[in-house]
């Protein structure tokens, strides 16, 4: 239970640290908004600091797409797969529902401006393509478990595998908000889907099969090459 309370309490920090940037701190007004960069940061630094604090309980996964991605890369128990999955949702919408209650208390808020949802087509910040969206969330989900994986392999330099991680999502972040606002974690996304409604809610689909199929990919490509001699 120590395991999977630490993913609730993990993914609960990514959903309230890097989506409470998006919807509280992007455009602040003054043009003291922190912009895409400091939201970027701000994924990067839930995950680097989780990954300190609970690294040594659960492994830090924060994320369904990982998850699944070390359990098909050998690294994970697939009988713990349920109740990881379960507890970062659970801790995702906890979360979802706190920054909703904190953005509401603002007189001009709107659920229109997005609630740093993710989507395509029209609900895609750049308006790009459910097809440029996709290949998007399965590159930079594939990408994101190439480096967990090799970030955290036995071989790789000790202690250093959270600035790797942290870093790598920044990365992501930087390339793809534009994109699809970044998603690269299904319970991230449906965290916040649920409190915007309909529109957020129909395209949740492709947040959830996009990275887990990105992390299939990565967990495959790094057992391929990645594997010791």
């Amino acid at each position: 239970m120590k395991k999977y309370a630490a993913e609730f309490v993990g993914t609960f920090w990514l959903v309230l640290g890097g989506c409470g940037s998006a919807v509280l701190a992007a455009q602040f007004p003054g043009g003291l908004g922190i912009g895409f960069v400091g939201v970027s940061l701000a994924f990067g630094l839930t995950v680097l600091t989780m990954a300190y604090a609970i690294g040594h309980i659960s492994g830090c996964h924060l994320n369904p797409a990982v998850s699944i991605g070390l359990a098909v890369a050998g690294r994970f128990e697939t009988k713990d797969l349920a109740p990881y999955l379960l507890a970062q949702v659970a801790g995702g919408i906890l979360a979802g529902g706190i920054l909703y209650l904190i953005a509401s208390g603002q007189a001009d808020f709107s659920l229109a401006n997005g609630f740093a949802t993710n989507g395509y087509a029209e609900h895609s910040p750049g308006a790009y393509s459910l097809l440029a969206a996709a290949t998007c969330e399965i590159v930079m989900t594939a990408i994101f478990l190439f480096v967990i994986l090799g970030a955290t392999d036995k071989r790789a330099p000790a202690g250093f595998a959270p600035l790797a991680i942290g870093l790598c999502l920044t990365l992501i972040h930087l390339i793809s908000i534009p994109v699809t606002n970044t998603s690269v974690n299904p319970a991230r996304s449906t965290a916040v889907a649920v409190f915007a409604g309909e529109a957020a809610l129909s395209q949740l689909w492709l947040f959830w099969v996009a990275p887990i199929l990105g992390g299939i990919l990565g967990a495959v490509i790094y057992k391929a090459i990645g594997k010791e001699a």
